[in-house]
């Protein structure tokens, strides 16, 4: 398992490199663009040269790319749809150059209207974002299920999928705080692989690509999306030692998106930390 954090790529791409490899991280994530502005980041040739050269030479094997949350592939304005395939179209491209592993998705939400109508909608936008995009993966994140968000179920990932054309390039990141949160319980070796079982089928083979490891703050089924550290939250240390052993997780890239004791983010001390609690799951399920 390629255990990494999410890092920020301020001074460009290959900076990020430098970040993850201070943390330990075998795995980076980073947003490629102001989270609090739609304009889309382009990559010169240069930094991308820059990037690729710093990974080659570093532990570092994959990259995610977070879309950013200002996103709604599913909104009923017709603009914040057209801003979202924009930006979501330039994520894909920066995701390509760069060699990411996936850009990874929050998939959009209903507000208050019909779920099955904004999942259509949703499944619209990500196919024309794939067709005007080449390569890169995309990987839906399940979310917590808080208001009207969408793949806050396994099924509603499957719809979502299927609703977008079912593209080889579409897949899974599941997210450990949001499947608490959401109501799906994985805090054992057996709940989790049913869990997995259940997303295989939903979903389809192969489409587990990404993970993010987190605990939650709040408590099973809340639908409420509130990371914690990795054992101070409802998870607790039994519960992510589950989730980081998994044996269908091997060699997938698993972020930590946690606050950190500073609110700047895992340090490296609990990047080792994440490691060792794997270890402890390996242990425990032999």
């Amino acid at each position: 398992m390629l255990i990494g954090a999410h890092v920020s790529p301020a001074g460009g791409p290959a900076k990020a490199i430098e970040r993850g490899e201070a943390l330990g991280a075998r795995s980076i994530q980073i947003f490629n663009q102001n989270p609090r502005a739609w304009k889309p980041t382009i990559y010169s040739e240069e930094q991308v040269a820059e990037f690729r050269e710093a990974m080659a030479q570093s532990e570092v094997d994959a990259l995610l790319i977070h879309a950013v949350y200002l996103l709604n592939a599913a909104s009923e304005d017709p603009e914040i749809r057209e801003k979202t395939l924009t930006s979501l179209i330039a994520s894909l491209e920066a995701g390509e150059a760069l060699g990411a592993t996936a850009v990874v998705l929050h998939p959009g939400s209903a507000k208050g209207g019909d779920v099955g109508q904004a999942i259509a909608r949703a499944g619209a936008t990500i196919a024309e974002a794939l067709a005007q995009s080449e390569g890169c993966a995309l990987q839906l994140e399940n979310t917590a299920g808080a208001g009207g968000t969408l793949g806050r179920s396994f099924d509603e990932l499957g719809a979502l999928i299927e609703a977008a054309g079912g593209d080889e390039r579409l897949g899974i990141c599941l997210d450990s705080c949001h499947m608490l949160a959401s109501g799906i319980e994985i805090r054992s070796a057996e709940a989790l692989t049913a869990a997995i079982d259940q997303c295989i089928s939903a979903t389809g083979k192969g489409r587990i690509g990404s993970l993010h490891c987190n605990d939650s703050m709040m408590e099973f089924g809340s639908n409420r999306d509130r990371h914690a550290d990795l054992g101070e939250g409802q998870l607790g240390a039994g519960g992510c030692a589950v989730f980081l052993s998994e044996p269908r997780f091997n060699d997938l890239p698993c972020v930590l998106e946690t606050p950190g004791p500073e609110k700047k983010g895992p340090t490296k001390k609990q990047l080792a930390e994440a490691f060792a609690l794997r270890e402890r799951g390996i242990k425990e399920r032999s």
